[in-house]
């Protein structure tokens, strides 16, 4: 008969015959183990998804709906533009980027204007 052993540290297993780790920590260790790379992408995303959201949502003064910034101050506050959460595009065709519940719209030049959903 084969001996057993822990798929994460390698030693001998007792008990049943299906028991693939010696202890329930080693079973923690190599099921994060195996799932750390989709959960620290899906992790890194929201965070920036998050920063976005905040930078936009600082740009508007308090008890605003909205304003206006250029281009050049979402780049240096680290506002990432290839990431946001949804598109709305209203009648008459303009796009807006979403991060929750902050928006954006590209303007002609450098200009964008920014938005807070009002449904949130």
């Amino acid at each position: 008969m084969d001996k057993r052993v822990c798929l994460n540290c390698g030693k001998p297993i007792q008990g049943r015959l299906d028991k693939k780790f010696c202890d329930d920590s080693c079973r923690n260790t190599f099921n994060n183990r195996q799932n750390a790379s989709s959960v620290n992408l899906a992790r890194n995303i929201n965070n920036t998804l998050k920063r976005n959201r905040n930078i936009l949502e600082a740009i508007i003064p308090e008890n605003a709906e909205l304003a206006k910034t250029t281009r050049e101050r979402l780049v240096q506050a680290g506002f990432n533009f290839r990431y946001f959460t949804h598109i709305y595009q209203n009648k008459k065709g303009n796009c807006y980027r979403y991060c929750y519940d902050f928006g954006y719209l590209e303007l002609e030049g450098e200009w964008f204007l920014v938005v807070r959903e009002k449904d949130f």
